[in-house]
């Protein structure tokens, strides 16, 4: 019909080689594809009619231009990529392709986090696409620049090679049964010169055809790392290899067990020693009130409140000190220690001696504990900040010497005013970082910062601070890793201060800097959030990817408390609600992130020799509590590692769940790191048998059903992973965990 429309209009422009013919409009840019052995596929069905001038074509190669000279195109045939670039001659969005609902074939292959597959025919997909999905920007809403459409004994699969100011966007078909969507293009005037560039991939019956395709895009333009490379540079960072990760909570300088007197501790906190006087003065009205009739026998709620505004208070106190118009990171470093300093000597006769051994979740007991449960490999991150390493280096040094990494999450992604919410202690940066580094938008107004507050921040603008603050942290804690917020998630802006422009690309550049500098140049392999492919050069590892943050916005999740499915908020601090209350997951998010039969390993195709990849810190292993087994053995099939929330209180009953996991990931991890996942198929219809396959010949099996499978004759215990050596040797999984909830 395509072919029939442009005999009739004599602007029919056909390129062909032996693997497949391609019908293009250039009035339109509408697009029909002809494998060599399949049908033809209408990829687009045009975006308007443009004047047309300066045609030229050969059997490989067109080009053109529209609207006399406001857009130069190009089309180019090569083996199996259609590569398209269109040149602007001034800024502008331009629409690129409008994908009608027929070409998605059996189903459309989209990197949402890891990846999904969605069935032509899913109406839970459709809806969730187009009702909170439906315009996506494609640098932080895709961990992929592609998608891909599954046509049985062939794929289709587009890649964004230039991934910067591009939008998705979902509609319904006219019958409202299908699914389209159209894919445009800013020109912005900070980069006018570059053109939008993309290519339409040819593969097999491989859903990761795609995938493949922009890894070896990847690595002919220069921009791979594999883990190996990294590892050369920061040599301390194959610690990583094997390691479960972690987030210590319980920071605070000292916990109930350090208090050697009660009534001394009373005594001294109501005295006149001036740091008692500055303590009570930063208590709540609650906590002043238990202070004041507590009596000589305390109950156990009174001791956690007492030692939670104990904590607090110093924290505030601390802070005070730093947080100032002039950020003075030196300060900053220091001021930390010489409160525990000074805590030691005023309450002398009501703690233990020894400040060394104080503290709750971040303690050397934490560290002690770790070790002698045979975890010999870790990455930990501190929850509440770098705080907890200046209350606590003896700590940080015992998990170091334990052979575990320990970092930080450190923020810069968000500067905040001076005064606004001081507990956010990683975003105040200072007043000239708060001003001059702030992101400009395109009308002049500055661009607000995470849940609108602050500024978002220019990285360019931001390194020297960033340099400075990790260097002095690092030199007084002795972290040898670190956690940098946002800077991974693909989160990019255009800057248009005028003294100081900045592209999304320069800032992508900018964030892998960041990163960078602190691996190699300060020796701590650095991570970050998501690990979005665009912004996953610089970093070890990623948190987000296999499981990403899940309905944000959600009023029954995050902010009715009375919900079933409220996950909770950042309190008490020592284990807060959001990071250890189990809770249920909705039906409908169940579906789309946890369903085995429509999640695909996308991004470990490209990048799991890489970028060793986790879940968001919201969601940790043991959050949802209905998905547990699909969340574990999905996990485990790709070869990630788990993610934990530990603190005092929690630890003793979650090591034994870390050890489960550490048993199996560990040693495959440490075969496998090195490996690109090559291969991923179902073993069985219902899609609950899935296998992955590895570089060096090993493959992995995950049964997601309730009863034993069988393929090629090796059974295949219920809610299992069965991993295959090539030296024939055979190591399963069996998941224990047990779905409760709703």
């Amino acid at each position: 019909m395509l072919a029939a429309c442009y005999a009739q209009a004599g602007t029919l422009t056909m390129l062909e080689n032996p693997r497949w013919r391609v019908a293009l409009d250039p009035a339109t840019l509408e697009i029909e594809v002809t494998p060599a052995k399949g049908p033809a596929v209408p990829v687009s069905s045009g975006v308007g009619r443009h004047r047309v001038s300066d045609l030229q074509s050969t059997a490989a190669t067109a080009s053109w231009e529209w609207n006399d000279g406001a857009y130069r195109i190009a089309a180019e045939l090569d083996d199996g990529d259609l590569n398209l670039t269109i040149h602007a001659s001034t800024a502008g969005e331009l629409m690129l392709l409008r994908q009608p609902a027929t070409a998605i074939g059996r189903g459309l292959i989209l990197p949402l986090a890891e990846g999904h597959y969605v069935a032509r025919d899913s109406k839970i997909w459709r809806d969730f696409l187009l009702q909170q999905m439906a315009s996506l920007n494609t640098t932080q809403d895709l961990s992929l620049p592609l998608w891909g459409l599954d046509h049985g004994d062939f794929s289709l699969h587009w890649m964004m090679t230039n991934p910067f100011n591009n939008r998705l966007d979902f509609n319904a078909d006219q019958d409202g049964s299908g699914l389209g969507l159209k894919l445009s293009h800013e020109f912005t005037s900070l980069s006018p010169d570059t053109p939008m560039t993309l290519t339409l991939h040819l593969g097999g019956a491989d859903l990761l055809a795609g995938a493949k395709r922009y890894r070896t895009w990847l690595m002919t333009a220069g921009r791979f790392e594999s883990l190996k490379e990294k590892i050369g540079k920061s040599p301390s960072a194959v610690k990583l290899i094997g390691a479960s990760h972690a987030y210590l909570w319980g920071a605070g300088l000292i916990a109930a067990k350090d208090v050697s007197s009660w009534p001394a501790f009373l005594a001294i906190l109501r005295g006149k020693e001036a740091l008692a006087i500055n303590l009570r003065k930063h208590f709540d009205a609650d906590s002043r009130k238990v202070l004041a009739e507590a009596g000589a026998n305390l109950g156990k709620y009174q001791e956690t409140a007492l030692i939670r505004a104990f904590n607090a208070a110093l924290d505030a106190i601390a802070r005070e000190a730093w947080q100032t118009e002039a950020l003075d990171v030196q300060r900053l470093a220091n001021r930390y220690g010489e409160l525990r300093l000074e805590a030691t000597q005023v309450f002398a006769r009501a703690l233990t001696a020894d400040p060394a051994n104080w503290g709750g979740g971040v303690s050397i007991a934490t560290m002690e504990q770790l070790r002698q449960a045979g975890l010999s490999r870790l990455w930990i991150g501190l929850g509440e900040g770098w705080e907890g390493g200046l209350w606590h280096p003896e700590a940080i040094a015992a998990g170091v010497k334990a052979g575990y990494l320990i970092g930080p999450y450190d923020s810069y992604e968000t500067a905040l005013p001076l005064g606004f919410n001081p507990d956010w202690a990683t975003a105040h940066l200072g007043g000239k970082a708060y001003r001059e580094c702030a992101i400009v938008l395109k009308d002049g107004k500055l661009k607000s910062g995470f849940n609108q507050s602050g500024h978002y921040t220019n990285p360019v603008c931001m390194q020297p601070l960033m340099e400075a603050r990790v260097a002095a942290l690092q030199e007084k804690t002795g972290f040898n890793s670190w956690f940098l917020d946002a800077y991974a998630a693909g989160m990019l802006f255009d800057d248009y201060r005028q003294t100081a422009p900045m592209t999304m690309a320069r800032n992508a550049e900018a964030n892998a800097a960041s990163t960078r500098w602190i691996s190699e140049n300060r020796q701590m392999p650095a991570g970050s959030e998501d690990g979005n492919a665009v912004t996953a050069q610089g970093i070890f590892f990623a948190h987000g990817m296999q499981t990403p943050v899940i309905g944000w916005g959600d009023k029954e999740m995050y902010k009715d408390k009375n919900s079933p499915y409220y996950l909770g908020n950042y309190y008490p601090p020592e284990e807060p609600s959001n990071m250890f209350k189990a809770a249920p997951l909705k039906a409908l998010y169940r579906s789309i992130y946890f369903d085995p039969a429509a999640r695909l390993p996308l991004y470990q195709a490209v990048f799991h020799d890489s970028v060793i990849t986790t879940h968001h810190w919201g969601f940790d292993n043991l959050k949802l509590n209905n998905v547990g087994r699909e969340n574990e053995l999905a996990q485990l099939l790709y070869n990630v590692p788990p993610l934990f929330h530990l603190s005092a209180g929690a630890l003793a009953a979650r090591l034994p769940q870390m050890q489960r996991q550490d048993a199996f990931f560990r040693p495959m991890h440490e075969r496998l790191a090195y490996q690109a996942l090559t291969g991923f198929r179902w073993l069985s219809a219902d899609r609950q048998l899935q296998e992955t396959r590895f570089a060096d010949g090993t493959w992995q099996v995950a049964n997601f059903s309730g009863k034993q499978q069988v393929f090629n004759g090796q059974r295949f215990p219920a809610y299992s992973v069965t991993a295959n050596t090539p030296d024939g040797k055979t190591t399963v999984f069996a998941s224990v965990v047990k779905h409760h909830g709703l």
